[in-house]
């Protein structure tokens, strides 16, 4: 499992690592708490927990707890979870990317590039597209500050972190979902700003998911 402070891997180099005992044990829990909660049936709890014992990898491991509201069983996770996710790596901000501008033009911020704690995003009469899938997140809060007058910010936000919608729209507004996440030490993502004639859409995208 990844420890704290270590960047968060590529999934698929995630998924070919060896599991360990430790790691066996944790899925077993999760399993008899789905099982507990009525998640899964005692036939589907036998058949998974036998394959957990010959899992050799965490891709193995993973198959048998994706489907389950794991969040919801009530069973203590370690810092680093199964699931991986956006975490914040307490890395220095030096040079870290902190402004977007887009005038009459468009500007994006995508890949894993490293964010400060205040981004500020721009657009006026054109558009700037912020991609936080897989960026580093330096600090337990990122906000986004976002003008957008007579142009549009559109922010991806992945799964997994919190967020917070506000800001101030005239004849324009802010678009999105306020959530919470169930993961500990999740980045926190706090959009405000102003949005005049414009608009700013903040969007939960799975990491994976391909762009439209």
């Amino acid at each position: 499992m990844t420890q704290p402070g270590e960047l968060p891997m590529p999934d698929d180099r995630r998924s070919r690592l060896r599991a360990a005992d430790a790691d066996r044990e944790l899925v077993h829990e999760i399993l008899s708490a789905a099982m507990a909660h009525g998640s899964l049936s005692p036939v589907e709890y036998e058949e998974r927990a036998g394959k957990a014992v010959l899992a050799k990898t965490f891709g193995d491991l993973d198959a048998l707890t994706d489907d389950l509201p794991v969040a919801q069983l009530g069973v203590a996770m370690p810092a680093a979870s199964l699931s991986p996710g956006p975490r914040v790596t307490g890395r220095s901000a030096d040079g870290a990317v902190r402004h977007r501008l887009a005038i009459m033009s468009g500007s994006e911020l995508t890949g894993t590039a490293v964010v400060a704690d205040q981004l500020t995003a721009t657009a006026i009469m054109g558009g700037v597209e912020i991609d936080l899938r897989e960026v580093e997140f330096t600090a337990p809060v990122l906000t986004v500050q976002c003008v957008a007058i007579m142009g549009g910010v559109e922010i991806k936000v992945p799964e997994g972190v919190s967020v917070e919608i506000g800001g101030l729209g005239i004849m324009g507004g802010f678009s999105g979902k306020s959530q919470k996440s169930p993961r500990p030490g999740a980045p926190v993502v706090r959009v405000t700003g102003l949005a005049l004639m414009g608009g700013v859409d903040v969007k939960l995208v799975a990491r994976d998911q391909p762009d439209a």
